[in-house]
């Protein structure tokens, strides 16, 4: 994909996202706006390093560090970062994500039925030992630092 393309995407996304920031959670878009810009800078920054740096690590990877990196206490940019990525929700982007990923399988709907049962079962059971995974982990973590 194109850098243009790239950020049209990421435009689009922080549109949603901002737009669910508003609605859920009562933020306004001028909060917004400095974070979901931090946000699509680290992303654009990402997709470059991917392309430029020969080693092949996952563009979420870099945007971890980088994002790790913008907002360590050695950054002169910290405080900028961290107070206006702040303003954005944690569970906001999960609305346009959701979106995305329905608009993605649903043209393949027909393809993934053919696949047959199985398919249907084999999934649920992923999701399910998944989030229960989640939970025994989180519920263990969270006694050893007795926050519960």
């Amino acid at each position: 994909m194109r850098y243009r393309e790239w950020l049209f995407l990421l435009i689009v996304c922080s549109v949603g996202t901002a737009f669910a920031n508003w609605l859920g959670y009562g933020v306004s878009l001028q909060k917004s706006i400095p974070g979901l810009t931090v946000l699509i800078l680290i992303s654009l920054l990402s997709v470059v390093l991917v392309k430029v740096i020969p080693v092949k690590i996952p563009l979420v990877a870099y945007c971890s560090i980088l994002g790790l990196l913008f907002a360590a206490p050695f950054s002169p940019i910290h405080t900028f970062v961290i107070n206006s990525v702040n303003a954005i929700q944690f569970a906001a982007p999960f609305t346009i994500v959701g979106s995305f990923a329905g608009i993605a399988i649903g043209d393949k709907l027909k393809e993934f039925v053919s696949q047959g049962w199985k398919y249907i079962i084999v999934g649920l059971l992923g999701m399910t030992g998944t989030f229960l995974g989640s939970i025994l982990w989180d519920s263990f973590m969270l006694k050893i630092t007795n926050a519960i």
